[in-house]
């Protein structure tokens, strides 16, 4: 059983959200005939009370009898309700400001005409801003949805990038970055597959994986160890760990297992694959002769809620022999915090981590995700000066079963 006080705030914030939303199918109703109006009201509160239910159902039972897809679904759409409900709250408060100043702007004009303001009209809500807050709401809930049929459309990114540093005999080298599989929130192994084939399709020279292979626990592999264990490249498949990975988010034991030895399993798992995990560590790729350093290192952040595992000291060390440095590093918060001020000789860092929020907007030469206020640096390719990042929008998914357009993404990158 969950902590029952935040349940009871987020379902009182909740009949708060329903009660306000509520005024713009009474305004956009007015006219209606009272059967309408009757039907409004027992479909509105029929599902706001399901919701509320559910919610409270989720919040206080382990649900073992339901998947625990199902569950997260149910949530999502809970949510996501809750959210367009708090789309329509924003335009019926503009409206409700826009009566108030009315209000008082023909008081003060009654008053000064010494007319009894018990005559004056009432002043009545806006059709068209309780139609617009409809339409708002409506379009957000069906956006998210419609998200939940977008989790396996895998994207693939191609870039190209130039280093005036980069050796002859890497140039042309095809790397395939993948990042956030989230194999935990997986429900259907043939898709993922499909995911893992187009990754083989490209042929890479170099496949690296920048973190959070898991939700919480090592077992949430068991289904899919074989599917990415057929991930390989001629100059080797690589990998680091991400925030997930430690199993923060749940409690232990487990089963009778422990937190340290579920990390040990992780570990075990990247292993088994073929997958070489570099813990604070740095290994010499070889090509043609030339020489080049990858570095990895555990999960860093400069966010306070997220663990500071990583020793990019210990993996940077002895790295001044190579004239060029790739950098894994899970959260790209990592680059301006720690790598640009004091590591300018690293060339090229990938992170992933904040999968774009798996919501968004994406049109040639225009970008936009809540996550964008949250993180800097959040999907993409980022440059200062002689230095690149490039974060990865994530393979996977979690929370929110689901992504809105910002599609999940395996992403080439050609060294020119």
């Amino acid at each position: 059983m969950r902590t029952p006080f935040g349940a009871f705030i987020f379902v009182a914030i909740l009949l708060l959200v329903d009660l306000y939303a509520f005024q713009a199918f009474r305004a956009v109703s007015i006219n209606s005939s009272s059967r309408t109006k009757t039907i409004i009201n027992i479909i509105y509160w029929t599902v706001t009370v399901l919701a509320i239910a559910t919610f409270l159902t989720l919040a206080f039972s382990r649900m073992d009898f339901m998947p625990k897809p199902v569950r997260n679904t149910l949530f999502a759409i809970i949510i996501g309700l809750f959210l367009a409900k708090l789309t329509m709250v924003f335009f019926v408060l503009i409206d409700d400001i826009r009566r108030l100043f009315q209000w008082i702007i023909l008081k003060i004009m009654y008053s000064a005409k010494n007319v009894d303001t018990a005559e004056t009209e009432g002043i009545t809500r806006s059709a068209f801003l309780s139609w617009f807050s409809l339409a708002a709401g409506t379009t957000l809930f069906g956006s998210l949805l419609y998200g939940f049929s977008n989790k396996y459309k895998y994207h693939i990114n191609k870039v190209q990038l130039a280093f005036d540093n980069l050796p002859a005999g890497f140039k042309g080298l095809k790397i395939v970055q993948i990042s956030d599989v989230h194999s935990g929130s997986f429900t259907d192994a043939r898709a993922v597959e499909l995911g893992v084939e187009k990754i083989l399709r490209e042929k890479p020279d170099l496949i690296l994986f920048t973190g959070d292979l898991v939700n919480d626990m090592a077992i949430e592999m068991d289904d899919y160890h074989q599917i990415f264990g057929r991930l390989k490249a001629p100059l080797g498949v690589y990998s680091t760990l991400g925030n997930h990975d430690y199993g923060d988010y749940v409690r232990w034991p487990q089963d009778g297992l422990t937190k340290e030895q579920n990390l040990e399993n992780l570990k075990a798992v990247h292993a088994n694959m073929g997958w070489r995990l570099l813990m604070n560590e740095h290994v010499p790729l070889e090509r043609n002769g030339d020489k080049i350093a990858l570095l990895g290192i555990e999960n860093w952040s400069a966010k306070g809620r997220f663990p500071k595992h990583g020793r990019l000291d210990l993996a940077h060390k002895d790295t001044h022999t190579y004239p060029f440095k790739i950098l894994m590093s899970h959260d790209p918060s990592h680059w301006e915090a720690q790598v640009q001020p004091h590591y300018s000789d690293i060339d090229l860092m990938l992170s992933g981590h904040t999968h774009g929020m798996q919501f968004g907007i994406e049109v040639p030469g225009f970008k936009w995700s809540p996550v964008q206020y949250m993180y800097k640096q959040w999907a993409g390719l980022y440059e200062n000066e002689k230095q690149k990042l490039y974060v990865n929008r994530g393979f996977g998914f979690i929370g929110y079963p689901g992504r809105v357009g910002i599609l999940p993404e395996i992403t080439v990158i050609e060294l020119v």
